[in-house]
């Protein structure tokens, strides 16, 4: 076989049953090998919908996405999503074709150096330059992707190297062993728990993507600690747990906020201290001392200092820290801000205030249902009003805040779990980043449901000058936005349009029970915005509400 066929041979080899890609010049000798593969090969509208719907796929699943390019313009249309993997640390590898190796440094047609463009966003890069390295170069992609803190691995390969001939080297089985937390530290975090009278969890998209969801839950039950999410580990706790206050930070629960800036002790379990949760760096948490759990030791002090650091399996160390806690009146205190900042959705007039409709279609979802958000108010409000049981099944672009990751995200999650309900919350500015993949729903007939908020802003912006730039509404209004639905329509999708909260029961109706895919076209106030709100260079007890 040559190299080509190799790469095929090697996927299959990894267990991989879908990819997503778009052919080219410099990767037509794979694509040719693809044409009698097993593989379901998932032909995207454009490479960064095949990087994004690889994302997808594997938030979806917890294996790892695969996406493939040709060269030039086609390798660098997968960067924004090699980057947005790489911040929210999800395994994927993308094969790119390259030109030929004698032509590398030419400025030959299509050539681009996407090992140098990559290499800041990625764990490791490859150019292969002999075809004798290819096969052992592939089975390092996809352990270094998914072993330690996960991320994307990127794969050049010349176009010679793939016609080569070439041999398949026999599958290596990886050592998944992680490293445990030491006794001494161990010993410490078990001190400082006991002691604590305010402890808190802080819980991270590390916990699921180490897979100890079920180790966290028994953690929590034993210890009884008031909790919060980041927005990536939205879905990690139950969602109806009495001891989950939410998730915290800069859209956060004011009772999340308010517990945290209480507390003694954090317990940052797979979370890394990011901006938006922090507010104000130096006055978070002020008061408490930190536990923090991670497999990758960089996160260790580099933004807050830990007192007990449990590096490697969270699920042993959370055994080994498992005990019964004597703080009754602070579990107290935390249900008392529960239960006065809990969510509110009696919003005045006719008009659909959108907290209240995703609260209704959170409500009415299976529990496996998959959301996938695009990024911007309608973002936030998911996080905040919508609930989750799995952090498999809540798909929002944290660390690089993708518009357009919505409807890609949902094909992958659709194709990785088909008979879930897969639902794209969506804003009237993301949705255009994107929108050629209907060409893919359409394709590939997928029952996606689309839920776009429609506000003929660019929202979160637009509530940002509004608040901070003394209501100078600079390129945000995209009032001459086209007819969805007719849009839509063109790709033989239907839906409909609500303008009334008294019609949202009967649309929610009609686009569930939809056996295809579907657009609920939302309209919504263009002055609505997001609250609570912790100002830029603000604590996170410093929140804006909105004002009656």
């Amino acid at each position: 076989m040559n190299g080509a066929q190799l790469v095929i041979k090697a996927l299959v080899q990894q267990g991989v049953s879908t990819c997503f890609g778009y052919p080219g010049g410099a990767i037509m000798p794979i694509y040719d090998a693809f044409y009698q593969s097993e593989i379901k090969h998932i032909l995207v509208r454009n490479e960064q919908g095949a990087a994004l719907a690889a994302l997808g796929y594997a938030r979806a699943s917890g294996e790892v996405g695969v996406c493939l390019a040709t060269s030039g313009p086609g390798a660098t249309n997968l960067i924004t999503g090699l980057a947005d993997a790489y911040l929210d640390s999800i395994p994927v590898v993308a094969i790119t074709g390259q030109v030929a190796s004698p032509l590398i440094g030419t400025d030959a047609f299509q050539e681009v150096d996407v090992l140098g463009l990559s290499l800041p966003i990625t764990k490791h890069s490859f150019l292969v330059e002999d075809i004798a390295e290819l096969g052992d170069v592939l089975q390092q992609a996809f352990a270094l992707a998914k072993s330690g803190r996960p991320g994307p691995v990127l794969v050049d390969i010349p176009k010679d190297i793939q016609l080569a001939a070439a041999e398949l080297p026999p599958l290596l089985v990886s050592d998944d062993a992680l490293p445990a937390a030491t006794a001494d530290q161990l010993a410490l975090a078990r001190q400082l728990l006991s002691q604590a009278e305010r402890p808190v969890l802080y819980v991270g998209g590390g916990v699921g993507m180490a897979k100890a969801v079920p180790e966290l839950r028994a953690f929590l039950e034993q210890t009884q600690i008031p909790a919060v999410t980041t927005l990536k580990g939205i879905g990690t706790l139950p969602k109806d747990h009495p001891r989950f206050l939410g998730m915290l930070g800069m859209h956060g629960n004011q009772a999340a906020n308010l517990a945290v800036q209480s507390s003694d002790l954090l317990i940052a379990i797979g979370a890394r201290f990011d901006d938006r949760v922090t507010g104000k760096l130096d006055t978070f948490a002020p008061d408490a001392k930190v536990i923090h759990f991670d497999i990758d030791e960089v996160e260790f002090g580099k933004l807050r200092r830990p007192h007990a650091l449990l590096h490697g399996d969270m699920k042993p160390a959370l055994a080994a820290l498992a005990m019964t806690l004597s703080i009754d009146e602070w579990r107290r205190q935390c249900d008392q801000l529960k239960t006065q900042y809990a969510w509110r959705y009696d919003a005045p007039g006719e008009g659909i205030y959108a907290p209240a409709l995703l609260r209704q279609l959170s409500d009415q979802l299976p529990d496996d249902a998959v959301v996938s958000c695009d990024v911007g108010q309608h973002q936030m409000w998911v996080a905040q009003h919508m609930q989750f049981d799995s952090p498999h099944d809540h798909l929002s672009s944290g660390g690089l805040g993708t518009m357009g990751f919505g409807m890609p995200a949902a094909v992958g999650a659709q194709l990785a779990r088909p008979d879930a309900t897969v639902v794209n919350v969506t804003g009237d500015g993301s949705i255009m980043m994107n929108i050629q993949e209907l060409g893919t729903i359409k394709r590939f007939n997928l029952p996606v449901k689309i839920v776009l908020i429609d506000n003929e802003r660019l929202g979160m912006v637009r509530q940002w000058q509004e608040l901070f730039f003394d209501k100078r509404y600079s390129e945000t209004n995209l009032s001459d936005n086209p007819d969805f639905l007719t849009l839509a329509s063109a790709f033989d999708i239907p839906g409909q349009l609500i303008t009334q909260r008294e019609q949202i029961p009967a649309a929610l109706d009609a686009m569930l029970s939809a056996t295809g895919p579907y657009l609920l076209h939302v309209a919504i106030d263009a002055e609505e915005n997001v609250w609570p709100l912790v100002p830029p260079g603000a604590a996170n007890q410093q929140m804006m509400e909105k004002q009656s």
